[in-house]
């Protein structure tokens, strides 16, 4: 089974600098071929990667400086485009900002990549043309390595292994028969257990100084040498906070995939959910600072960032995943199935209203027993989860009863 490793790096300034043109040179590839897709699908034809390969080593003799980068990293770049258009499409594809990208380039032969271990703390590997580099030794690489990426994060360089462990997903899990629900909100995750899995990913004195820095940002000349502190400072607080959210994910995936065999997830639409209330000049949004507010809180739990941990945790314990339609589960009663908005009296409490039911709980806990409860009927062509259904039915057959199949 494939998986990532990754170190970071202790660079001399010779290698940093080299790291910086390599990065440079594969971002002017990924644009220049870019730019040439686009204009052959504005005339109707197709560009692919074999012809814009062989058109690279033409490049290379016109362009000396092409050459200072390795060979493989820019045919990884060309592999990487050509992957992105396949997947999105010509025209949905990014272009690289030299301001907004972070440089990063792949080095795919493995047989030109060597690791050593130096001591408790250290080892080093030689990539192409770089040569020895030291790095981190946080964790043994455990596998067979197939690739390495270089990429640059908050001003650190970090180099990600792809290696093959020999792992194989068990033929069954460990408990069979276990199953959870898993409610994603502004607790990260609740299960149907009644566990909630949260933490806070940035420090009082880090939302302090990062106010701070965005004040002196503010103030600070556009493309002078402060105005680059600062946002190599504002940075490595953004790096501190993400890599905190995809420790907790992890952690969190791990414990939840070793103790379920069947994760039931909610299949929330995040991109609309955490869309701006702001509206037009003819219709203008309404309570715009509270759905700021909301949309900061979704986004800062990291909601698909779990999802894809599970999915990876998933491999190893042969846990399935499952995501089910969460229309109503948050009004939906889980002991009669009573579906109200006035069963959420708040955001932590829920409390039925159907008569003779008085079912209590904490609303998140009961949202997520109705997720699991979802599993068997997930997402279905005929409706909904709850009693008030869609009305998109398929079409039934008056002389079967049944629906055409």
């Amino acid at each position: 089974m494939r998986t990532g490793r990754s170190y970071l790096l202790d660079l001399s300034p010779e290698q940093e600098e080299m790291c910086e043109e390599f990065g440079s040179i594969c971002r002017s590839v990924w644009n220049t071929a870019l730019e040439q897709r686009r204009e052959y699908r504005r005339r109707g034809a197709w560009m692919n990667y074999a012809p814009q390969c062989a058109e690279l080593a033409d490049a290379k003799r016109e362009h000396p400086w092409l050459k200072a980068a390795p060979s493989h990293a820019l045919q990884q770049t060309l592999k990487d485009l050509d992957r992105a258009c396949r997947d999105h499409g010509t025209f949905r594809v990014r272009w690289r900002s030299k301001a907004r990208w972070s440089p990063s380039f792949r080095f795919p032969d493995a047989k030109q990549i060597s690791v050593e271990r130096l001591g408790r703390k250290w080892g080093r590997v030689k990539l192409p043309k770089l040569g020895w580099v030291r790095l981190r030794w946080s964790r043994p690489l455990g596998g067979e390595i197939r690739s390495a990426t270089v990429s640059q994060k908050a001003g650190r360089w970090y180099v990600s292994f792809l290696v093959d462990d020999q792992a194989a997903t068990g033929a069954k899990h460990a408990m069979p028969g276990t199953a959870v629900g898993i409610d994603r909100g502004v607790v990260a995750a609740t299960t149907s257990d009644g566990d909630f899995h949260d933490r806070v990913f940035i420090t009082a004195g880090e939302i302090i100084r990062y106010r701070r820095l965005q004040q002196r940002l503010a103030r600070s000349k556009r493309g002078s040498a402060n105005r680059r502190k600062t946002v190599a400072a504002m940075g490595l607080i953004v790096s501190r906070v993400s890599h905190r959210r995809g420790d907790f994910c992890a952690q969190t995936a791990a414990r939840i995939a070793a103790k379920n065999c069947l994760v039931v997830l909610e299949d929330p639409r995040i991109k609309n959910m955490s869309a701006s209330a702001v509206g037009t000049a003819d219709a203008p949004g309404l309570r715009v600072a509270q759905k700021r507010g909301l949309n900061r809180a979704i986004l800062d739990k990291g909601w698909h960032r779990l999802e894809l941990a599970l999915t990876n945790a998933a491999r190893y314990t042969g846990t399935v995943v499952v995501k089910v339609n969460p229309a109503y589960t948050s009004q939906q009663c889980s002991a009669c199935g009573f579906v109200t908005e006035d069963n959420r009296e708040s955001q932590s409490v829920f409390a039925c209203k159907a008569p003779g039911c008085g079912h209590r709980a904490h609303a998140d806990v009961n949202a997520a027993i109705n997720i699991k409860n979802a599993a068997g009927h997930a997402v279905s062509a005929c409706g909904d989860l709850a009693v008030r259904r869609s009305v998109k039915q398929e079409p039934v057959s008056r002389a079967t009863g049944r629906t055409p199949s």
